[in-house]
């Protein structure tokens, strides 16, 4: 099994954790099990996007992508 490290705002971290305990389950598992629906290829749904892309499409309309970049560099020199 491979180790991925993620920059993920610290108030999500906990939440997810939280939601997490009541499923009964791990973030590390919530991860995998979303990234296994995300790499979902087109064949297995005739090109429709999985319904976890569905629901964040367009979510990060309007972000400023430059200062979100500058901001993770510095974060992490």
């Amino acid at each position: 099994m491979s180790k991925l490290t993620l920059s993920v705002d610290d108030e999500v971290v906990q939440r997810a954790k939280e939601w997490a305990v009541r499923q009964g389950t791990s973030v590390s598992q919530l991860v995998e099990d979303f990234l296994r629906e995300a790499a979902a290829t087109g064949e297995e749904s005739d090109g429709v996007p999985p319904p976890v892309l569905r629901r964040l499409r367009g979510c990060l309309k309007g972000v400023d992508v430059a200062a979100h970049r500058r901001h993770i560099e510095a974060k992490y020199r």
